[in-house]
């Protein structure tokens, strides 16, 4: 039977137990398992970057920025550990300067094409 006036939902009078105290996330910790670098935003948007590189038309626009923000986020990497992202700077630098050397040969051969014909 409620006893309390104060408080007419009470039933009994123990107060329920209390769980645990709750644990927050440690800032330092990654909580996406290193996966994305989001604290090198220079080697994941060369990593996008270089693999949307491999577009026809737009592919020599985006590779060499993914060449440079690749070189830029392994530096970041470099100077310091704690932010990951290397993997995603090394395939910026590789796609960016590979697909870079391809769409430049490739326009090259269709104006010396154009020209020969």
């Amino acid at each position: 039977m409620n006893t309390d006036p104060e408080n007419p939902y009470r039933v009994g009078s123990q107060v329920p137990e209390q769980g645990p105290p709750p644990v927050y996330a440690d800032p330092d910790t990654d909580t996406t398992g290193g996966v994305i670098p989001y604290k090198n935003p220079h080697a994941l948007i060369a990593y996008y970057l270089g693999l949307f590189s491999l577009l026809p038309c737009i592919g020599l626009v985006l590779a060499i920025p993914a060449l440079i923000l690749g070189i830029v986020g392994l530096r970041n990497r470099n100077r310091n550990p704690k932010i990951r992202g290397s993997v995603h700077a090394w395939i910026g630098i590789v796609m960016g300067g590979l697909m870079t050397l391809i769409w430049t040969l490739a326009i090259a051969a269709m104006v010396i094409g154009t020209m020969a014909a």
